[in-house]
């Protein structure tokens, strides 16, 4: 079964925002680069991204950008969304982990989202997660 497991928004000032979160709701920073910032509150994560982030690819929209699902079996889940309308809209980079590990996909309403494996979710969004049995 997939689970919600991060929610990403694109803010102009990464550090204002990040300590807005840090400082009302306790999340951790497990995450930085010059471009974007990860929290997590140990369930769910919010990855805080700056417009000029390699992943933004030239985007001009502010705010919710996309929701990201854990995900039992990459394979699986793609055929299920693609059979059901979803778009694939590429990976994202600078990981090095490749679309293997993660997913994007516009849904049919045009909304991004990404599907991604336990490995991914533990590495990159530092949450503790089991593979699946």
């Amino acid at each position: 079964m997939a689970k919600l497991r991060h929610v990403a928004m694109v803010v102009e000032d990464l550090e204002k925002t990040a300590q807005f979160y840090e400082q009302c709701f306790e999340m951790k920073r497990v995450r930085q680069t010059a471009t974007a910032i990860g929290l997590s509150d140990g369930v769910v994560s919010l990855v805080i991204i700056h417009p000029s982030n390699v992943n933004m690819k030239g985007e001009t929209k502010r705010g919710l950008h996309h929701l990201g699902f854990l995900i039992d079996d990459m394979e699986d889940m793609s055929s299920k969304v693609e059979a059901r309308g979803a778009i694939y809209h590429g990976e994202i980079l600078g990981t090095g982990r490749g679309p293997m590990t993660e997913r994007k996909y516009l849904d049919p309403n045009g909304q991004m989202f990404d599907i991604t494996t336990a490995q991914h979710a533990r590495e990159t969004w530092q949450v503790q997660v089991e593979e699946p049995a």
